[in-house]
């Protein structure tokens, strides 16, 4: 950001002294009107931000009125553009307990707060929560996810198999993978084909080579979840 100010500052010194003056205040106001914009961007992001993470903690204290320790962050807004964030289907909050001490650690159970967006869910007010569809899973819930999203994508059906495989591995594009091996491939697919598992009574899963598909039966609402975002979740339950 400094470097962008000064240069917007040099620029205006150099502009040459015979201009008139009133071109001299439009330039003067273009630089402004662009350092604001840029500021504005950014800031924009950060309010987001804040916003998002009061409205989830919000929703765990209504929710959750047994969760009396907790840490909650946001995995999504980070280094995040403002048009990056109006296409964004899931916002995700990383979760977890604690015993309160001076300086305590975050030992305690893991959880990932999931808000599903629909259309129109960021506006020129900030996020409208009306638009988005709340779930709370542990580690437990999301190793089920990922088990029906691995069989449905790949031919491996043997469910003990693929849990014990995902503890150790994760999700990438073309399967799941140990370390640096892929031990479960996933189907090739065009880019217009999915495979559909009837997960639960929320929600089901569809497969294709891009993402992990999620159809919430409650809207009718098709969200997709990147393989970062599959990444770092699982990172989150099971670590490297």
């Amino acid at each position: 950001m400094k470097k962008i100010i000064i240069l917007f500052i040099l620029t205006f010194q150099f502009i040459p002294n015979n201009v008139k003056a009133q071109n001299d205040g439009a330039v003067a106001a273009t630089a402004i009107g662009g350092l604001l914009a840029i500021g504005a961007g950014v800031a924009a992001v950060e309010q987001m931000k804040e916003q998002a993470e009061l409205t989830a903690t919000q929703w765990i204290l209504t929710n959750q009125p047994n969760m009396n320790s907790f840490s909650l962050k946001t995995l999504d807004f980070d280094g995040k553009k403002l048009k990056d964030m109006s296409a964004v289907s899931v916002i995700s909050f990383k979760i977890q307990e604690f015993t309160p001490a001076d300086k305590p650690e975050l030992n305690g159970k893991k959880q990932v707060l999931l808000g599903f967006t629909s259309k129109g869910w960021i506006n020129e007010y900030g996020i409208n929560f009306d638009k988005v569809s709340w779930f709370l899973i542990d580690a437990k819930e999301w190793m089920n996810m990922m088990v029906s999203y691995v069989k449905v994508a790949s031919d491996e059906k043997d469910e003990s198999k693929l849990e014990s495989t995902l503890k150790d591995g994760r999700v990438v594009n073309k399967g799941v993978k140990v370390k640096s091996k892929l031990v479960i491939p996933f189907y090739k697919l065009e880019g217009d084909m999915y495979v559909v598992t009837d997960y639960s009574s929320d929600m089901k899963l569809l497969y294709n080579e891009r993402s992990l598909g999620i159809f919430l039966k409650s809207t009718n609402d098709l969200v997709q979840m990147g393989r970062g975002d599959l990444i770092r979740i699982h990172t989150f339950f099971f670590g490297e």
